[in-house]
C-alpha cells in the first residue's frame, strides 16, 4: 500500500514569488524566519526582493543565512535558538533543496522541544508537529518543496547524513517561478535533473504489483526531464525547459510516482549516496549517477521486467527481455554522460580506498542495524560489492 498526501499550496509561474508576503499576511502570519544560502541569493537580487515583500506586508523578519550543500545540523541549532527568541511563526526557505531541508529541520526543532534536533534524525525521538515552511524555490532538483523528506548532515565527529520523513515536513506554501533558475550553473542544472530522475527511478524499481497509470506518469516524467535538461543546458533562459524541470522536480518527490504501487520503491541508491556525500561532500545528483549503473547491474536479474519496461518504453529498445533490460542501463548511463554527470565514483574526482568502501558500506547499514533495498535486499557485503564496482 502507498499513501499520497499533498497539503502544499503551490503558486507556479512568472512572478510567483511576488505572492509570498500577501499570502502569509492573509493567513495570519506576522513573524517569519528568512532562511537562505550564500552569496547567490544576494547577488541575484532575490533576497532583497523577498525581504522587502515580507516587510511591505507587515511581516517582521529575522534572517539566518549560510546554508551549504548537504546542510549542517550546527546551523539548524543556531537558527532554532534565534527563531525561538524572535517568536517566528513560519519559516521562509529561499533557495533549493539544502535550504528547504534545513528549514524543515528548524521547523521540527521549534515545535518539538523535548530533545536535540539531531535525535529526531537519528530516530531516537518522533516528531509530533512542525512550525510551517514556505518555499521560494531557486533550484529544480530535490523536490523538497512538496515532499515529506528532509536530509541533514552532522560534522561533529560522525560524518553522518540522515533523513527524516514526516507529514509535518511538507511545506505549507511553495512559490515556483522558473525564471529564478535561469542563473543556475550547467553543472548544478544537470545534477538537479539527475536528482529529479533518480527520485522517479527509485520509485519505479519496486517489488509487487504496479499501477499502469503510475508507470505511464513516471516514464513521461523521465522523458520530459531528459529532453528539457538538454534544452536548458543549451539555452539557460528557455522558460519552457526550466518550467518543465521545476514542475518535474516537485512531482517526482511528492509521492505521485509511487501511488498505487505495492511499495514506495527501492531507495538503496539514495541511502548509499548519503554516505558518499557525507564523507566527501559531493553534489547529491552527481553522487547518485556515479552509483546508479553499478547498483542497476547488481540488482537487474530479479528486477528484469522493470528494467525491460524502462528500456522498451523510455529508450525504444527492441529485443528480448534481457536485451531491453541491459540496454536500459546502458542508455541511462549514456544520457548521464551526455549532460556531464559521472557514471562512476572516479569521475566524481574521488579515489575510493578499500577502507573508504568499508566505512561507506557499514555506514549505509546504520552500523549493522538495517538492510537496504526493496525487492533485492542489500546488506553490508552487497553494498560493498556495489561500491567496488562503482569505484571506476
Amino acid at each position: 500500500m502507498t499513501e499520497y498526501y499533498t497539503p502544499t499550496r503551490v503558486f507556479f509561474g512568472k512572478g510567483a514569488e511576488e505572492k509570498l508576503g500577501k499570502t502569509l499576511k492573509d493567513n495570519g502570519y506576522r513573524k517569519a524566519l528568512l532562511h537562505y544560502g550564500g552569496k547567490s541569493a544576494e547577488k541575484s537580487g532575490i533576497l532583497e526582493k523577498v525581504r522587502k515583500d515580507l516587510q511591505d506586508n507587515g511581516i517582521r523578519v529575522i534572517e539566518v543565512g549560510g546554508v551549504v550543500p548537504n546542510p549542517r545540523v550546527d546551523l539548524v541549532r543556531k537558527a532554532i535558538e534565534a527563531a525561538l527568541d524572535f517568536g517566528a511563526e513560519i519559516i521562509v526557505a529561499l533557495g533549493g533543496g539544502s535550504v528547504i531541508d534545513s528549514a524543515k529541520a528548524i521547523g521540527y526543532g521549534l515545535y518539538n522541544r523535548d530533545g536535540d534536533i539531531w535525535e529526531y534524525y537519528l530516530k531516537k525521538r518522533s516528531v509530533k508537529g512542525a512550525i510551517p515552511v514556505a518555499v521560494v524555490l531557486t533550484l529544480s532538483a530535490t523536490g523538497s518543496e512538496m515532499s515529506a523528506s528532509s536530509v541533514i548532515s552532522n560534522d561533529e565527529g560522525t560524518g553522518y547524513k540522515r533523513g527524516l520523513n514526516s507529514v509535518w515536513g511538507r511545506p505549507k506554501f511553495a512559490f515556483l517561478n522558473p525564471e529564478l533558475t535561469y542563473s543556475v550553473s550547467p553543472y548544478q542544472t544537470a545534477s538537479g535533473s539527475a536528482d529529479i530522475m533518480m527520485h522517479t527511478l527509485e520509485r519505479f524499481f519496486h517489488q509487487g504489483e504496479s499501477l499502469s497509470l503510475t508507470d505511464d506518469l513516471a516514464l513521461a516524467l523521465l522523458n520530459s526531464v531528459m529532453v528539457n535538461t538538454k534544452k536548458a543546458l543549451e539555452k539557460p533562459d528557455d522558460y519552457s525547459a526550466r518550467a518543465n524541470l521545476m514542475w518535474a522536480g516537485s512531482l517526482s518527490h511528492n509521492d505521485l510516482m509511487s501511488t498505487g504501487n505495492e511499495t514506495r520503491g527501492d531507495w538503496a541508491c539514495h541511502q548509499m549516496e548519503h554516505e558518499l556525500s557525507a564523507l566527501f561532500d559531493c553534489a547529491h545528483g552527481a553522487g547518485l549517477t556515479a552509483i546508479w549503473g553499478s547498483w542497476a547491474r547488481f540488482v537487474m536479474a530479479p528486477l528484469m521486467d522493470r528494467f525491460a519496461l524502462l528500456g522498451e518504453r523510455l529508450f525504444h529498445i527492441d529485443g528480448n527481455t534481457e536485451e531491453k533490460a541491459e540496454g536500459a542501463i546502458e542508455k541511462m548511463e549514456e544520457f548521464f554522460a551526455s549532460i556531464h554527470m559521472p557514471v562512476n565514483i572516479k569521475e566524481l574526482g574521488i579515489e575510493l580506498t578499500d577502507e573508504d568502501i568499508r566505512v561507506l558500506s557499514y555506514g549505509a547499514t546504520y552500523h549493522g542495524e538495517r538492510v537496504l533495498g526493496d525487492k533485492v535486499k542489500l546488506g553490508e557485503k552487497e553494498i560493498s560489492a556495489i561500491f567496488q564496482s562503482a569505484r571506476g
